[in-house]
């Protein structure tokens, strides 16, 4: 089933002040949660994540229906590369060093932000290039 991308870019404004607050604040705990919220969209899909269900019940329904629709493939391995940089950044406030942690959440800050803003989904297009890469027959 397609999904609309102007969830996409709702979720990722959501992100983006989530990740925004984590760097102001350093709080691991609001860092956890907004890996939680990426672990769900990579396991339920983007459509049933936390954000995307706040989208439907409360932002699509004062929308008319959407200009295009999309794959929930890119968006979803974008969600799982999210995933990556928020535990590396937990994994740097933990027990590395706050440095990994900034650095990492500071790098999912931005893919957030360029989604958000601009509609420039970096995971989604690190996916489509993969799958130009990947030999037919084959999913990455």
């Amino acid at each position: 089933m397609q999904v609309d991308p102007r969830g996409q870019r709702f979720a990722a404004a959501v992100t983006t002040a989530v990740l925004a607050i984590v760097l102001v604040t350093g709080s691991v705990w609001l860092l956890a949660a907004q890996a939680l919220v990426f672990a769900a969209a990579v396991a339920a899909g983007v459509r049933r994540s936390p954000y995307g269900l706040l989208y439907a019940w409360l932002i699509r329904p004062r929308l008319g229906p959407p200009p295009e629709t999309e794959d929930p493939a890119p968006p979803r391995f974008a969600q799982a590369v999210g995933l990556v940089f928020a535990l590396a950044g937990l994994v740097g406030y933990l027990a590395v060093g706050a440095w990994l942690g900034i650095a990492a959440t500071a790098l999912a800050l931005l893919a957030a932000f360029l989604n958000a803003a601009f509609g420039l989904c970096l995971g989604c297009e690190m996916y489509l290039l993969m799958r130009r890469l990947t030999p037919a027959g084959r999913t990455p």
